[in-house]
Protein backbone atom coordinates (compact mmCIF):
# COMPACT_ATOMS: atom_id res chain seq x y z
CA UNK A 1 0.00 0.00 0.00
CA UNK A 2 1.34 3.72 -1.04
CA UNK A 3 1.80 6.00 1.84
CA UNK A 4 0.71 9.22 0.79
CA UNK A 5 0.07 10.79 3.90
CA UNK A 6 2.66 13.49 3.18
CA UNK A 7 1.13 14.79 -0.09
CA UNK A 8 -2.47 15.32 1.46
CA UNK A 9 -3.75 18.75 3.07
CA UNK A 10 -3.84 17.87 7.20
CA UNK A 11 -7.51 19.51 6.55
CA UNK A 12 -8.55 16.85 4.75
CA UNK A 13 -8.28 14.45 7.64
CA UNK A 14 -11.83 12.99 9.44
CA UNK A 15 -13.71 13.77 5.82
CA UNK A 16 -16.24 11.19 5.00
CA UNK A 17 -16.42 10.10 1.26
CA UNK A 18 -19.76 11.99 0.16
CA UNK A 19 -22.38 9.70 0.73
CA UNK A 20 -23.60 9.69 -3.02
CA UNK A 21 -25.07 6.27 -3.21
CA UNK A 22 -25.00 3.21 -5.75
CA UNK A 23 -26.27 3.42 -9.05
CA UNK A 24 -29.21 2.01 -10.57
CA UNK A 25 -26.62 -0.24 -12.55
CA UNK A 26 -24.68 -1.90 -9.22
CA UNK A 27 -28.03 -1.81 -7.42
CA UNK A 28 -29.04 -4.15 -9.92
CA UNK A 29 -25.67 -6.22 -10.34
CA UNK A 30 -25.56 -6.65 -6.26
CA UNK A 31 -29.09 -7.19 -5.54
CA UNK A 32 -30.51 -8.63 -8.76
CA UNK A 33 -33.43 -6.69 -8.70
CA UNK A 34 -35.03 -5.04 -12.07
CA UNK A 35 -38.09 -2.48 -10.23
CA UNK A 36 -35.84 0.40 -8.20
CA UNK A 37 -37.52 2.94 -6.66
CA UNK A 38 -34.42 5.45 -6.44
CA UNK A 39 -35.48 7.97 -3.55
CA UNK A 40 -31.86 8.41 -2.43
CA UNK A 41 -31.09 11.62 -3.84
CA UNK A 42 -34.62 14.09 -4.11
CA UNK A 43 -34.68 14.33 -7.95
CA UNK A 44 -37.65 14.70 -9.45
CA UNK A 45 -39.15 12.05 -10.41
CA UNK A 46 -41.25 13.69 -13.55
CA UNK A 47 -37.84 14.67 -15.15
CA UNK A 48 -37.48 18.09 -17.31
CA UNK A 49 -40.51 19.83 -18.83
CA UNK A 50 -41.48 18.97 -23.00
CA UNK A 51 -39.95 21.96 -23.60
CA UNK A 52 -36.66 21.12 -22.35
CA UNK A 53 -36.91 17.75 -24.40
CA UNK A 54 -37.53 19.44 -27.43
CA UNK A 55 -34.43 21.31 -26.63
CA UNK A 56 -32.53 17.88 -26.33
CA UNK A 57 -33.66 16.51 -29.30
CA UNK A 58 -31.85 19.27 -31.21
CA UNK A 59 -28.06 18.65 -31.61
CA UNK A 60 -26.09 21.98 -31.66
CA UNK A 61 -24.10 22.47 -34.56
CA UNK A 62 -21.28 23.88 -32.42
CA UNK A 63 -20.76 21.64 -29.66
CA UNK A 64 -16.96 20.98 -31.06
CA UNK A 65 -16.49 24.65 -29.76
CA UNK A 66 -16.01 25.23 -26.24
CA UNK A 67 -19.33 26.64 -24.07
CA UNK A 68 -19.83 30.29 -23.63
CA UNK A 69 -18.24 31.30 -20.08
CA UNK A 70 -20.62 33.70 -19.02
CA UNK A 71 -23.40 31.56 -19.89
CA UNK A 72 -24.69 34.98 -21.47
CA UNK A 73 -28.27 33.74 -22.43
CA UNK A 74 -29.06 31.97 -19.89
CA UNK A 75 -28.03 35.07 -17.63
CA UNK A 76 -29.93 37.43 -19.39
CA UNK A 77 -33.26 35.20 -19.39
CA UNK A 78 -32.49 34.18 -15.07
CA UNK A 79 -32.26 37.61 -14.34
CA UNK A 80 -35.50 38.99 -15.50
CA UNK A 81 -36.81 36.01 -14.00
CA UNK A 82 -35.54 37.04 -10.75
CA UNK A 83 -35.42 40.62 -11.26
CA UNK A 84 -31.65 40.92 -10.56
CA UNK A 85 -29.09 42.56 -12.36
CA UNK A 86 -27.18 39.69 -14.81
CA UNK A 87 -23.36 40.62 -12.94
CA UNK A 88 -25.07 39.55 -9.44
CA UNK A 89 -25.34 36.10 -11.15
CA UNK A 90 -22.99 33.47 -10.76
CA UNK A 91 -23.09 30.00 -12.38
CA UNK A 92 -21.85 26.58 -11.45
CA UNK A 93 -21.90 23.27 -12.25
CA UNK A 94 -24.51 22.17 -9.93
CA UNK A 95 -24.99 24.35 -6.87
CA UNK A 96 -22.33 21.57 -5.24
CA UNK A 97 -19.99 23.35 -7.03
CA UNK A 98 -20.80 26.66 -5.86
CA UNK A 99 -20.49 26.16 -2.67
CA UNK A 100 -16.78 24.99 -2.90
CA UNK A 101 -16.26 27.96 -5.16
CA UNK A 102 -17.30 30.17 -1.96
CA UNK A 103 -15.35 28.63 0.19
CA UNK A 104 -12.25 28.43 -1.44
CA UNK A 105 -12.56 32.22 -2.12
CA UNK A 106 -13.53 33.89 0.95
CA UNK A 107 -11.93 31.22 3.99
CA UNK A 108 -8.70 31.36 5.78
CA UNK A 109 -7.38 28.51 7.70
CA UNK A 110 -8.69 29.68 11.46
CA UNK A 111 -11.80 31.04 10.15
CA UNK A 112 -15.43 30.44 12.05
CA UNK A 113 -17.91 29.24 9.58
CA UNK A 114 -21.68 28.65 11.28
CA UNK A 115 -24.18 26.45 10.48
CA UNK A 116 -27.09 24.18 10.75
CA UNK A 117 -27.30 21.08 12.16
CA UNK A 118 -27.42 18.17 10.64
CA UNK A 119 -26.41 20.10 7.63
CA UNK A 120 -25.84 19.29 3.98
CA UNK A 121 -22.17 17.78 4.23
CA UNK A 122 -20.76 19.52 2.04
CA UNK A 123 -21.83 22.59 3.51
CA UNK A 124 -19.31 21.55 6.55
CA UNK A 125 -17.05 19.45 4.53
CA UNK A 126 -15.94 22.28 1.49
CA UNK A 127 -15.43 24.59 4.86
CA UNK A 128 -13.32 22.02 6.76
CA UNK A 129 -11.26 21.59 3.91
CA UNK A 130 -10.13 25.39 3.47
CA UNK A 131 -9.07 25.16 7.05
CA UNK A 132 -12.49 26.55 9.04
CA UNK A 133 -13.84 25.76 12.31
CA UNK A 134 -17.35 24.71 12.42
CA UNK A 135 -19.97 25.64 15.23
CA UNK A 136 -22.78 23.66 14.63
CA UNK A 137 -26.22 24.81 15.79
CA UNK A 138 -28.55 21.94 16.32
CA UNK A 139 -31.66 21.25 16.07
CA UNK A 140 -33.15 20.03 19.24
CA UNK A 141 -35.11 16.78 20.08
CA UNK A 142 -37.90 17.79 18.11
CA UNK A 143 -35.85 18.22 15.06
CA UNK A 144 -36.98 22.10 15.17
CA UNK A 145 -34.52 24.49 14.63
CA UNK A 146 -32.92 26.35 17.30
CA UNK A 147 -33.87 29.77 16.35
CA UNK A 148 -32.59 31.86 19.42
CA UNK A 149 -29.28 29.91 19.38
CA UNK A 150 -29.39 30.88 15.45
CA UNK A 151 -30.25 34.56 15.96
CA UNK A 152 -27.57 34.66 18.68
CA UNK A 153 -24.34 32.82 16.89
CA UNK A 154 -25.23 34.90 13.53
CA UNK A 155 -24.86 38.27 15.58
CA UNK A 156 -21.20 37.36 16.38
CA UNK A 157 -18.36 37.60 14.40
CA UNK A 158 -17.73 34.86 11.48
CA UNK A 159 -16.25 34.71 8.30
CA UNK A 160 -19.35 32.77 7.14
CA UNK A 161 -22.72 31.40 8.09
CA UNK A 162 -24.24 28.97 5.47
CA UNK A 163 -27.77 26.44 5.99
CA UNK A 164 -30.25 25.43 4.09
CA UNK A 165 -33.88 26.95 3.83
CA UNK A 166 -35.39 24.60 4.23
CA UNK A 167 -33.09 22.50 6.26
CA UNK A 168 -31.58 19.22 3.95
CA UNK A 169 -31.64 16.50 5.49
CA UNK A 170 -34.30 17.69 8.20
CA UNK A 171 -36.98 19.28 5.84
CA UNK A 172 -37.59 22.17 8.67
CA UNK A 173 -37.79 26.21 7.89
CA UNK A 174 -37.38 29.32 9.17
CA UNK A 175 -40.17 31.22 8.67
CA UNK A 176 -40.49 35.09 7.93
CA UNK A 177 -40.73 36.46 10.69
CA UNK A 178 -37.32 34.06 11.95
CA UNK A 179 -35.82 34.51 8.91
CA UNK A 180 -36.27 38.84 9.46
CA UNK A 181 -35.16 38.36 12.96
CA UNK A 182 -31.53 36.35 11.92
CA UNK A 183 -31.47 38.68 9.05
CA UNK A 184 -31.44 41.81 11.19
CA UNK A 185 -28.36 40.17 13.69
CA UNK A 186 -26.43 38.68 11.61
CA UNK A 187 -23.27 40.26 11.93
CA UNK A 188 -22.32 42.83 9.48
CA UNK A 189 -18.61 41.46 8.02
CA UNK A 190 -20.36 37.69 7.97
CA UNK A 191 -21.28 36.47 4.54
CA UNK A 192 -24.36 34.85 4.80
CA UNK A 193 -24.83 32.03 2.35
CA UNK A 194 -28.18 30.79 1.94
CA UNK A 195 -28.93 27.62 0.08
CA UNK A 196 -32.63 27.58 -1.24
CA UNK A 197 -32.02 24.39 -3.35
CA UNK A 198 -35.73 23.67 -2.34
CA UNK A 199 -37.51 26.90 -3.10
CA UNK A 200 -39.66 26.19 -5.50
CA UNK A 201 -41.30 23.08 -3.51
CA UNK A 202 -41.30 25.18 -0.41
CA UNK A 203 -43.65 28.03 -1.34
CA UNK A 204 -46.98 26.19 -0.50
CA UNK A 205 -46.03 26.95 3.29
CA UNK A 206 -44.86 29.67 5.97
CA UNK A 207 -42.03 30.21 4.02
CA UNK A 208 -40.13 33.40 1.79
CA UNK A 209 -37.28 33.31 0.07
CA UNK A 210 -34.75 35.74 1.80
CA UNK A 211 -34.04 37.17 -1.58
CA UNK A 212 -36.26 40.41 -0.85
CA UNK A 213 -35.02 40.70 2.92
CA UNK A 214 -31.68 40.87 1.93
CA UNK A 215 -32.23 43.10 -0.90
CA UNK A 216 -33.17 45.67 1.84
CA UNK A 217 -29.91 45.28 3.93
CA UNK A 218 -26.33 46.41 3.06
CA UNK A 219 -24.87 43.30 4.12
CA UNK A 220 -23.10 40.74 1.76
CA UNK A 221 -24.71 37.40 1.00
CA UNK A 222 -24.86 34.98 -1.56
CA UNK A 223 -28.53 32.82 -2.33
CA UNK A 224 -27.76 29.24 -4.02
CA UNK A 225 -30.92 27.97 -6.08
CA UNK A 226 -30.44 24.51 -8.55
CA UNK A 227 -31.99 23.16 -11.38
CA UNK A 228 -31.71 19.90 -10.20
CA UNK A 229 -34.37 19.54 -7.69
CA UNK A 230 -37.70 21.13 -9.07
CA UNK A 231 -36.77 21.72 -12.39
CA UNK A 232 -35.39 18.24 -13.38
CA UNK A 233 -32.01 18.58 -14.39
CA UNK A 234 -29.94 16.68 -11.63
CA UNK A 235 -28.06 14.57 -14.56
CA UNK A 236 -27.06 17.83 -16.51
CA UNK A 237 -25.64 19.88 -13.09
CA UNK A 238 -26.38 23.24 -13.29
CA UNK A 239 -27.02 25.19 -10.28
CA UNK A 240 -26.80 29.47 -9.86
CA UNK A 241 -26.12 31.85 -7.01
CA UNK A 242 -27.48 35.90 -6.45
CA UNK A 243 -24.92 37.88 -5.26
CA UNK A 244 -25.29 40.78 -2.89
CA UNK A 245 -23.13 42.92 -5.31
CA UNK A 246 -21.45 42.63 -9.06
CA UNK A 247 -18.15 42.80 -6.96
CA UNK A 248 -18.61 39.79 -4.89
CA UNK A 249 -19.50 37.73 -7.91
CA UNK A 250 -16.48 38.86 -9.31
CA UNK A 251 -14.41 37.91 -6.62
CA UNK A 252 -16.06 34.16 -6.77
CA UNK A 253 -15.38 33.78 -10.30
CA UNK A 254 -11.95 34.06 -9.44
CA UNK A 255 -11.88 30.38 -8.48
CA UNK A 256 -14.09 28.40 -11.21
CA UNK A 257 -13.20 26.81 -13.80
CA UNK A 258 -13.74 29.09 -17.01
CA UNK A 259 -15.99 26.67 -18.85
CA UNK A 260 -17.79 25.00 -16.02
CA UNK A 261 -21.37 24.62 -17.39
CA UNK A 262 -21.63 22.94 -20.60
CA UNK A 263 -23.53 24.20 -24.03
CA UNK A 264 -26.27 21.37 -23.25
CA UNK A 265 -26.99 22.21 -19.67
CA UNK A 266 -27.69 26.53 -20.57
CA UNK A 267 -29.61 25.64 -23.09
CA UNK A 268 -31.79 23.38 -21.03
CA UNK A 269 -31.76 25.51 -18.27
CA UNK A 270 -33.28 28.74 -20.82
CA UNK A 271 -35.69 26.02 -22.04
CA UNK A 272 -37.01 24.92 -18.20
CA UNK A 273 -37.90 28.63 -17.31
CA UNK A 274 -40.31 28.78 -20.22
CA UNK A 275 -42.15 25.58 -18.54
CA UNK A 276 -43.32 27.44 -15.33
CA UNK A 277 -46.68 25.98 -15.67
CA UNK A 278 -45.27 22.09 -15.51
CA UNK A 279 -42.58 22.85 -13.03
CA UNK A 280 -45.50 24.07 -10.51
CA UNK A 281 -47.83 21.18 -11.32
CA UNK A 282 -44.92 18.70 -10.49
CA UNK A 283 -44.66 20.28 -7.06
CA UNK A 284 -48.32 20.69 -6.55
CA UNK A 285 -47.60 16.45 -7.01
CA UNK A 286 -44.91 16.17 -4.94
CA UNK A 287 -46.46 18.06 -2.08
CA UNK A 288 -49.55 15.63 -2.36
CA UNK A 289 -47.61 12.68 -2.09
CA UNK A 290 -45.43 14.00 0.41
CA UNK A 291 -48.24 14.03 2.74
CA UNK A 292 -50.01 10.40 1.20
CA UNK A 293 -45.71 8.69 2.45
CA UNK A 294 -45.72 10.77 5.70
CA UNK A 295 -49.10 9.38 6.49
CA UNK A 296 -48.36 6.00 5.45
CA UNK A 297 -45.01 5.41 7.27
CA UNK A 298 -46.78 7.10 10.42
CA UNK A 299 -49.20 4.74 10.65
CA UNK A 300 -46.30 1.74 10.91
CA UNK A 301 -44.56 3.85 13.84
CA UNK A 302 -42.05 6.48 11.95
CA UNK A 303 -42.48 10.12 12.49
CA UNK A 304 -40.99 12.44 9.89
CA UNK A 305 -40.05 15.87 10.99
CA UNK A 306 -42.31 18.64 9.36
CA UNK A 307 -40.61 18.97 5.83
CA UNK A 308 -41.01 21.49 3.22
CA UNK A 309 -38.68 19.94 0.65
CA UNK A 310 -39.12 17.17 -1.67
CA UNK A 311 -38.17 14.48 1.42
CA UNK A 312 -38.97 13.18 4.79
CA UNK A 313 -36.49 12.64 7.48
CA UNK A 314 -37.26 10.16 10.39
CA UNK A 315 -36.00 7.98 12.67
CA UNK A 316 -35.62 4.13 12.50
CA UNK A 317 -34.42 3.99 16.17
CA UNK A 318 -31.71 1.91 14.78
CA UNK A 319 -28.84 2.04 12.80
CA UNK A 320 -29.76 4.05 9.72
CA UNK A 321 -28.30 1.46 7.54
CA UNK A 322 -29.50 -1.55 8.74
CA UNK A 323 -33.36 0.02 7.00
CA UNK A 324 -31.68 1.27 4.25
CA UNK A 325 -29.80 -2.17 3.70
CA UNK A 326 -32.91 -3.87 3.66
CA UNK A 327 -34.86 -1.80 1.52
CA UNK A 328 -32.13 -1.94 -0.87
CA UNK A 329 -32.32 -5.57 -1.09
CA UNK A 330 -36.29 -5.19 -2.16
CA UNK A 331 -35.24 -2.92 -4.48
CA UNK A 332 -36.20 0.88 -2.81
CA UNK A 333 -33.27 2.98 -1.69
CA UNK A 334 -33.26 5.27 0.58
CA UNK A 335 -30.28 7.58 2.24
CA UNK A 336 -28.90 6.91 5.37
CA UNK A 337 -28.00 9.58 7.55
CA UNK A 338 -23.96 9.22 8.78
CA UNK A 339 -23.85 12.73 10.61
CA UNK A 340 -23.00 12.16 14.46
CA UNK A 341 -25.79 12.17 16.36
CA UNK A 342 -28.36 11.79 13.53
CA UNK A 343 -27.05 8.09 12.16
CA UNK A 344 -30.01 6.83 13.10
CA UNK A 345 -32.44 8.64 10.72
CA UNK A 346 -32.99 8.41 6.94
CA UNK A 347 -33.96 10.31 4.06
CA UNK A 348 -36.96 9.33 1.49
CA UNK A 349 -36.78 11.44 -1.44
CA UNK A 350 -40.65 11.73 -2.76
CA UNK A 351 -41.37 10.35 -6.14
CA UNK A 352 -43.34 8.99 -8.62
CA UNK A 353 -47.08 7.30 -7.55
CA UNK A 354 -45.21 4.21 -8.10
CA UNK A 355 -41.80 4.56 -6.75
CA UNK A 356 -43.95 5.79 -3.34
CA UNK A 357 -45.77 2.88 -3.31
CA UNK A 358 -43.27 0.61 -3.73
CA UNK A 359 -41.52 1.92 -1.02
CA UNK A 360 -44.45 2.07 1.17
CA UNK A 361 -45.21 -1.51 0.40
CA UNK A 362 -41.54 -2.41 1.44
CA UNK A 363 -41.25 -1.18 4.73
CA UNK A 364 -44.50 -2.69 5.30
CA UNK A 365 -43.45 -5.90 4.35
CA UNK A 366 -40.25 -5.38 6.47
CA UNK A 367 -42.68 -4.84 9.54
CA UNK A 368 -44.49 -7.99 8.73
CA UNK A 369 -40.90 -9.51 8.90
CA UNK A 370 -40.52 -8.69 12.32
CA UNK A 371 -38.42 -5.13 11.72
CA UNK A 372 -39.48 -2.76 14.28
CA UNK A 373 -38.61 1.10 14.21
CA UNK A 374 -38.64 3.19 17.18
CA UNK A 375 -42.16 4.90 17.61
CA UNK A 376 -42.28 8.71 18.92
CA UNK A 377 -44.49 11.01 19.86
Amino acid sequence: MTDISNLIRNSLDGIAPYNSGLSLHDIQEKYGVEAIAKLASNENPNGPAPEVLDVLKLSPPDLYLYPDPEANILRSVLAEHLSVKSEQLIFGNGSEELISIICRSVIDPGDKVITLYPSFPLHEDYSVMMGAKMEQISVNERLEIDVEALIDAASKPAKMLIFANPMNPVGRWLNPSDLQRMITAKHPETLLVLDEAYYEYASSGDYCSGQEMLEATSGKWIILRTFSKAWGLAGLRIGFGICSSPELRAALDLTKTPFNINAVAQMAAVAALSAQDFMKANIAETIRERTRVEEAIAELGYQAAPSLGNFLFFDTGALSTNLSEELLRLGTVVKPWKQQGFDSFVRVSIGSVMENDQFINHIKSLRQEGYKPICTD
